[in-house]
């Protein structure tokens, strides 16, 4: 596995992102499509209804469960980056940090996150500027 930076930290699950999502995608459009066709056919609509629905159920499941892991991750990222803010300086991380920018500070190294994140505070740094400014990059590797 190569070293982990800025310019490859991004991670996307295939199976997920590139084969569930785009049939779901299609599946929903095919049922439009079929919807569409049996407009006028009162046999054929309620069905084609129905499938458009669990169709679209299908796909808002897939995207929430991913966003709802996502979220219990960030909420654990930042317990993790606070701890260890305390652990090294023995303050709490400032508030005025959002959770997107304690997201991104956990790829600092200890020597760089406690000036960084005073940084990210005080200038309300943008979490992209916020991984561009370490130098020394922590790889995360756990992330989902």
């Amino acid at each position: 596995m190569p070293e982990q930076n800025y310019s490859n930290h991004r991670q996307t699950v295939p199976a997920f992102h590139f084969f569930l999502l785009p049939v779901l995608l299609l599946t929903l459009i095919g049922s439009l499509v079929n919807l569409y066709k049996s407009w006028g056919d009162h046999e054929r609509f309620y069905s084609a209804a129905l499938i458009v629905v669990l169709s679209f159920c299908v796909l808002l499941a897939a995207l929430l469960s991913r966003m709802f892991a996502l979220k219990a991750q960030d909420r654990a990222i930042r317990a993790e980056e606070n701890l260890r803010h305390f652990v090294l300086t023995g303050k709490l991380l400032d508030a005025r940090l959002s959770i997107r920018q304690v997201i991104a500070l956990r790829f600092a190294v200890d020597s760089e996150f406690v000036p960084l994140a005073a940084k990210a505070a005080a200038e309300s740094l943008p979490p992209d500027a916020i991984k561009q400014a370490i130098g020394n990059w922590r790889a995360d590797t756990y992330r989902v």
